[in-house]
């Protein structure tokens, strides 16, 4: 039987942290709602059948997390996933909880 070789305890926090955030019922709907591209707050409430103040609370700790980025087009503001790591980690999660 082989060594298995663990991260260390700095990478093990943060990998903690990164799960811990995306756990969240509501963070993972506006999450999916990001899968197929770029969204605006309005639209990522409407998908997440979420108030305004929740999604914009979520989208934060999203954003402080590093899983999500936004760009500003005028007065709108619009939210994408922050790269493939995230799209990927989430159809891996959904995927074998459908099997």
């Amino acid at each position: 039987m082989s060594k298995q070789i663990l991260p260390n305890d700095e990478t093990l926090e943060a990998m903690e942290a990164m799960l811990n955030v995306a756990s969240d019922y509501t963070r993972l709907k506006i999450l999916f709602a990001l899968m197929d591209g770029e969204k605006c707050v309005s639209e990522i409430q409407e998908i997440a059948d979420a108030s305004q103040s929740l999604v914009s609370h979520q989208l934060r700790v999203l954003r402080d997390s590093k899983l999500v980025e936004y760009r500003k087009d005028g007065t709108k503001v619009c939210y994408f996933l922050t790269d493939d790591h995230v799209r990927k980690i989430l159809s891996i999660v959904l995927d074998h909880v459908t099997e």
